[in-house]
């Protein structure tokens, strides 16, 4: 093989790695139940924009495929759609039609929600993640006559790589809410790093009070370390897609602790991002790991361990008793 060939199989193999089927049932069922709370907890006037469509302002997507403009009728059936669509599919039941549905609908929500000029980066990893969970076929072998899984899918270790594009589409997006970030501050202050040495974390703190805030004011040179520490992880965020194992987690936990201080200093959270980053965790260890610790822990498993040990013995014995007999 070529080393053009090999060069290119390598990158096929990175964005196509086979991930078991379990990760993607786990993130199916976390995600689309997040999307519930999204729609209650954060992006949750699209309904009453609905109520007001004069200050509707369309965003470019909007736009490009000319959605009509919200009304009660509309955001009220988009709003229905949304829950019973990720009911349905947070069971691993019918995932890729009910996926089907909830990734334009919950696309046309936020459009909706974000109209106002502001719009959130944190739920790109998560719109990115509605789109691509349903390219993923589940285990189609495996039911019974009462349409039961023999197999869960939180346990299903069937290797796909299908499974595995869709897992590095989610990482992707969410490396790059943080390096896209990094990289609007840089065109914010003229392309310098004027960003970092600026007063912008003292600005966020007057403008959102909060008592840790409001103490580290008293500890400029604090901030100014934090901002700088903030906009060079953001830059080196790409690398985390090539570490592995304790240093991938430590790299999501860096991030992870980015943002606990934000929650902790300004108020802001970025849990639709947060929550993309389980994308990286190895889930579909958890049910073998369950089962493990049950079996090796229940009490039938130590008596049967312990009934083996004297069956085995008991064998040795007769045997030795043969041997003697022989040798009389």
């Amino acid at each position: 093989m070529s080393t053009e060939a090999t060069r290119t199989q390598r990158a096929l193999n990175w964005f196509t790695p086979a991930i078991a089927l379990a990760r993607i049932a786990w993130l199916r069922t976390i995600l689309y139940l997040f999307v519930i709370l999204d729609m209650h907890a954060f992006v949750r006037d699209t309904r009453l924009k609905g109520e007001h469509p004069g200050l509707y302002q369309p965003l470019f997507l909007a736009r490009l495929f000319d959605l009509p403009k919200p009304s009660v009728a509309n955001t009220t059936t988009l709003y229905v759609v949304l829950i019973v669509a990720c009911l349905v599919a947070s069971t691993n039941r019918l995932p890729r039609l009910a996926g089907w549905i909830v990734a334009p609908a919950f696309t046309w929500w936020v459009l909706i929600g974000m109209s106002d000029g502001k719009v959130d980066h944190d739920h790109l990893a998560l719109v990115v993640a509605l789109w691509v969970l349903p390219t993923v076929a589940p285990r189609t072998e495996g039911w019974n006559w009462k349409w039961r899984r023999e197999i869960s899918p939180y346990a299903d270790q069937t290797r796909s790589e299908a499974a595995g594009w869709a897992i590095k589409c989610v990482q992707i997006s969410v490396i790059a809410t943080y390096f896209l970030s990094a990289i609007a501050k840089l065109r914010g202050s003229g392309w310098t790093l004027a960003w970092p040495g600026s007063a912008i974390l003292t600005w966020a703190i007057v403008r959102r009070p909060h008592p840790v805030g409001e103490w580290l004011l008293h500890h400029p040179w604090m901030l100014h370390v934090m901002q700088w520490v903030g906009i060079i992880g953001e830059f080196l965020s790409p690398v985390i897609l090539w570490l592995k194992g304790r240093w991938q987690l430590l790299g999501a936990l860096f991030f992870i602790g980015f943002h606990v201080a934000n929650t902790a200093i300004l108020l802001i959270h970025f849990l639709p991002t947060v929550v993309c980053w389980l994308a990286f965790a190895p889930m579909e260890r958890i049910v073998p790991w369950f089962q493990q610790r049950r079996g090796s822990n229940s009490p039938d498993s130590s008596s049967s361990s312990a009934g083996d040990t004297g069956e085995a013995e008991d064998q040795a014995e007769e045997s030795r008793q043969a041997k003697e007999q022989a040798g009389a």
